[in-house]
């Protein structure tokens, strides 16, 4: 197939499960604790999409630089009841939005008919980074507001990722991948806090 087609591209997208690690979100969590259950953190859920290109080693074994654009963060939400009133609650939610430009090169090896694994480093730029804050009562929304924190965080994110994929014949792909990051978020590097993020989704190879 490959000796036929030397270098193949494609496009991809699909879906990001974000979170962010570390002693950051630790100590978050363990104040949050403290609300009872009131209060929970969680990671976002977001998207990438991109192009490729495949550049053949051999008959099972390639190199597949990427070029994609990918939403990650963080956030918390909760619910605060009012005892005295019962029928009144209090409604919030926080989240980290961050929007990156991943660079990744893998090596990808067919192990089977079409399963495929691939690994490799993957460099990131960060365009923006929001804090949007929403809260309400009985529906009513009271607060939402968006900050550009951009400068707060570390323009550079340097990750290792890999997984798993299925190569179909007609060039279709499916996959779900796990990025490990490796690089301190906030600008000053000084917070142990990473990016986490688990991936899905498909591509289409010409």
């Amino acid at each position: 197939m490959y000796a036929q087609s030397p270098v193949h591209f494609g496009v991809r997208a699909g879906l990001n499960f974000a979170s962010i690690k570390g002693d950051a979100a630790t100590q978050l969590d363990q104040v949050l604790e403290w609300t009872d259950g009131m209060l929970t953190t969680g990671g976002r859920t977001g998207f990438h999409a991109g192009g490729f290109m495949q550049i053949p080693l051999g008959s099972r074994v390639m190199i597949e630089p990427g070029l994609s654009y990918s939403t990650k963060g963080y956030g918390f939400k909760g619910k605060v009841n009012l005892k005295v009133l019962e029928v009144i609650g209090i409604n919030a939610t926080t989240d980290l939005r961050t929007q990156y430009l991943e660079m990744p090169v893998l090596v990808k090896a067919r192990i089977g008919k079409g399963f495929e694994v691939f690994a490799g480093p993957q460099v990131s730029y960060l365009l923006s980074s929001d804090l949007r804050v929403k809260a309400g009562v009985l529906g009513v929304n009271l607060l939402n507001r968006k900050w550009n924190v951009t400068d707060q965080f570390n323009r550079w994110d340097a990750a290792i990722t890999g997984g798993i994929g299925y190569q179909f014949n007609n060039g279709l792909n499916i996959y779900a991948g796990y990025d490990h990051g490796l690089s301190r978020l906030n600008a000053g590097q000084s917070v142990d806090a990473y990016n986490r993020n688990i991936r899905v989704g498909m591509a289409m190879r010409f």
